[in-house]
């Protein structure tokens, strides 16, 4: 996020950031500025020890931060190094879907380094070749389908050990207000940070922006030069077009496409913030500094974004301007889900005098954020709520299930329904929401007793018997996230 004196101001944030960690985490490899000359080999001790010589990681990301204009020429040599590729494996979910050759992560393991050396070779011959995705897809809250793609096992390995990598360059190069699939940050991160900004700076405007298919637009021509700025190691740009050129299997048919990254790939986050660290965080940050007249803040997670505003002018200008820079990398904003709202501590009186009714809310990473005051002083504070359609479609989830469990035993259902609240309460939990999380665990309660009442015509279950098998297996819903002041440790 940035303040309004043209400088970044970064959530301080336990375990946060590579980029600002004291003690760097990555590799820094051989850039072009490297290759003359042996490079600084007493860096180790002369005794081998694990404390004493910076891992390769840890070399590239220190060649990285010491220079943002090094290309690196040698990379490939870490993808296909075995503990590279052993570590990618053992990062997948062991109960993911397979991709079109059926290899699942269980019998890929039945022989793990034979065909991790296998694997190896290959990428070191270039004899790697990427295979299909296939596309499938998942209901989303508004009832539409988000396609994903799912990869094959060897290929997710690949892409996983080539993001670890990659990672060692660009968590050096990323800006502060960029949260999305980071090492050490989370979409909690993000939500503090834009609280924060929503409390601390002089914001009385919000941009609430939605690309339009962001995925499936990606331009792979601008994704390689983009890659390009930082790789000069043809090997690695290659793999990550073989990738790229694989296309879609759905429905027995392959297409190939020149634009888009197929959600799901381990690799694909990754493209996705280089793609838009040059398209949208770097352009932010000097437009911020050119023409914002007032405070200005910005978060953004993966292809999700908030930018808030001072006055309204700068935000008018900035979403022309937006629109024109996103047009020039084939990405477009939504037209119905774009939004430019009055939000912040003046804005209830505002469109109060001129009889507007309540500020407008906008959604973020699942909460819907809305003006507010504080019970103890009056003052302006901001609610964060879980989305209403997502708290429906989740409880939706939930009567489904229980459908195909009618007859498993109590405890198992018991246990299964615990883990879905315990889960839901770790991500919604925050201070302000309590009531949701009360309305969700009563309402799994509510499913779960009527689908005991329909195992058989005998099955009904007193709401006495009921409320101890909701209190010995349902967690209490409480809020589990302090304030993200409190949290932050800092004034962002």
């Amino acid at each position: 996020m940035m303040n309004g004196h043209g400088k970044s101001d970064r959530p301080v944030v336990p375990a946060k950031s590579p980029n600002n960690a004291g003690q760097p985490v990555a590799e820094g490899m051989e850039g072009r500025g490297l290759a003359k000359g042996n490079p600084h080999r007493q860096n180790a001790l002369r005794t081998p020890s694990r404390a004493g010589a910076p891992s390769a990681l840890e070399r590239i990301r220190q060649a990285a931060r010491r220079d943002r204009k090094t290309r690196f020429t040698a990379l490939l040599h870490h993808v296909y190094n075995l503990n590279t590729l052993r570590e990618a494996y053992f990062c997948l979910k062991r109960d993911a879907a397979p991709g079109v050759d059926g290899q699942t992560w269980r019998a890929y393991g039945e022989a793990l380094e034979m065909n991790l050396r296998d694997l190896s070779d290959r990428l070191k011959r270039g004899a790697y070749r990427a295979k299909p995705v296939r596309r499938v897809y998942i209901p989303k809250a508004d009832g539409r389908q988000r396609p994903l793609g799912v990869t094959t096992l060897e290929d997710k390995i690949v892409q996983r050990a080539t993001a670890l990598v990659l990672n060692a360059i660009y968590e050096t190069d990323f800006l502060g207000f960029s949260y999305g699939f980071r090492p050490g940050r989370s979409p909690h991160h993000a939500l503090d940070a834009l609280y924060t900004g929503l409390l601390t700076r002089k914001v009385n405007w919000v941009l609430d922006a939605d690309i339009r298919g962001f995925f499936d637009a990606i331009d792979h021509e601008w994704l390689v030069k983009f890659v390009e700025h930082r790789v000069a190691d043809r090997r690695v740009v290659r793999l990550i077009q073989k990738w790229l050129g694989a296309g879609v299997l759905e429905d027995g048919a392959r297409t190939r496409s020149e634009e888009g990254t197929p959600q799901g790939g381990s690799a694909s986050p990754l493209l996705a913030n280089i793609y838009l660290h040059y398209v949208f965080d770097l352009w932010v940050q000097q437009w911020r500094q050119r023409h914002a007249r007032g405070d200005m803040i910005v978060v953004r997670f993966a292809d999700d974004f908030t930018v808030g505003f001072q006055h309204k002018s700068d935000a008018e200008r900035f979403l022309v301007e937006l629109r024109e820079r996103f047009r020039k990398f084939n990405l477009e904003l939504h037209p119905d889900k774009t939004r430019l709202l009055e939000f912040g501590p003046f804005a209830a009186e505002n469109r109060r005098r001129k009889g507007r009714g309540k500020p407008e809310t906008f959604d973020f990473l699942g909460f819907t954020h809305i003006c507010g005051k504080k019970r103890s002083n009056g003052r302006f504070t901001v609610l964060r709520q879980t989305i209403a359609k997502r708290l429906q479609a989740k409880l939706g989830e939930v009567k489904a299930e229980l459908r195909h469990r009618w007859h498993d035993p109590i405890p198992v259902v018991g246990q299964w329904l615990g883990s879905v609240v315990r889960g839901h309460v770790r991500y919604y939990g925050v201070p302000m929401n309590g009531r949701a999380l009360s309305v969700f665990r009563f309402r799994v309660a509510w499913h779960w007793h009527r689908a005991l009442a329909r195992r058989s015509q005998t099955g009904w279950v007193p709401w006495e018997r009921m409320r101890r098998l909701v209190d010995q297996w349902l967690p209490p819903a409480r809020v589990c996230h302090p304030y993200p002041l409190r949290r932050m440790g800092v004034i962002t």
